[in-house]
């Protein structure tokens, strides 16, 4: 399949990965790509373990199945690296991505011997500054999208605040933090 990208998300009901696995297939669609993006539940409450997924492409997509070898796999909660094998069948060309502030020494060590890349960002430090709360699913949307490249920068700011602007149309106040937190998240996401 011509350019295919698989994302796996993982993260805790009320977290937010899911509504930013959408968003990322949203975004995505308005650049001109083939998109998929589904939630997988446990039990459907505040708190539990869920993981979400995209798949965006040039081409069609024929698949519809779970991914279970995926790009990429996004983290939204860092206490899950020790409860999920997050990095089941990732694949050592892509990436995981993990909001966390744990060091660099004990992400090796619980990521048991991942040999592809891994990036931070401090998703609680970002959307407290920005948002006022604890919103940790815009900075990590932003994260994936700078470490996989599914689209630019400027692609993901431009449909992100035409989104946000319909969203938020009596709530105009939380456009201007998403967008900042957005920007912010963009130049945070680093490599370990």
């Amino acid at each position: 399949m011509d350019n295919l990208i698989e994302i796996r998300w993982h993260g805790r009901g009320g977290q937010g990965a899911k509504t930013a696995s959408l968003l990322l297939a949203d975004a995505a669609f308005n650049t001109g790509k083939y998109i998929q993006g589904f939630p997988e539940y446990g039990p459907e409450r505040m708190g539990a373990p869920l993981t979400a997924y995209n798949r965006i492409s040039t081409a069609p997509i024929t698949i519809h199945s779970n991914i279970y070898e995926p790009d990429y796999v996004v983290v939204v909660d860092d206490t899950l690296l020790e409860a999920v094998d997050v990095t089941a069948g990732l694949k050592k060309t892509g990436g995981i991505v993990i909001n966390t502030t744990k060091s660099a020494e004990y992400l090796h060590q619980v990521l048991k011997g991942y040999e592809g890349n891994i990036y931070t960002i401090d998703a609680k430090k970002v959307s407290m500054e920005t948002l006022g709360n604890y919103f940790p699913n815009t900075p990590m949307l932003a994260a994936i999208v700078k470490v996989s490249g599914v689209m630019t920068d400027d692609e993901l700011l431009s449909d992100m605040e035409n989104s946000f602007k319909h969203k938020f149309a009596k709530k105009p106040e939380v456009i201007e933090g998403n967008m900042k937190a957005l920007k912010v998240a963009l130049k945070e996401v680093h490599a370990v």
